[in-house]
């Protein structure tokens, strides 16, 4: 068999890993062995925190959604139930940017959620 010399590919796969760690504070930006270490956990928690951004974004809607509707004497989930009979498909972030940007907008869905909630009853 012939002899394979590995030194280019492994001095490429080394220099990606230091490109990638640039930024890094102390040695895992200099460091091949810590580089790579700190490469992986970055990775891991890149990929929690794609997730996690989701479920705090959706906190932070609900919470503004909550304290728009208790303005105008409702709680967040007759509020939501409310929406839901009177057949509203406004998704939580809309209504979230609603709350904040134009409290008067948000009055007339309190409103039609008040009347669905009246009409149920």
């Amino acid at each position: 068999m012939t002899r394979v010399k590995r030194s280019v590919h492994a001095r490429k796969k080394r220099c990606e890993v230091l490109e990638m760690t640039r930024g890094f504070r102390g040695e895992a930006n200099s460091n091949y062995r810590r580089a790579k270490e700190a490469l992986l956990k970055a990775d891991a928690y890149r990929y929690r925190d794609r997730r996690n951004r989701k479920r705090d974004f959706r906190r932070l809607w609900i919470t503004r959604i909550n304290a728009a509707a208790r303005i105008n004497d409702l709680s967040y989930s007759q509020f939501m139930h409310g929406l839901q009979l009177a057949g509203v498909e406004l998704d939580r972030k809309i209504l979230a940017d609603i709350a904040v940007r134009d409290a008067d907008t948000f009055r007339r869905y309190a409103d039609k959620a008040r009347e669905a909630l009246a009409a149920a009853a």
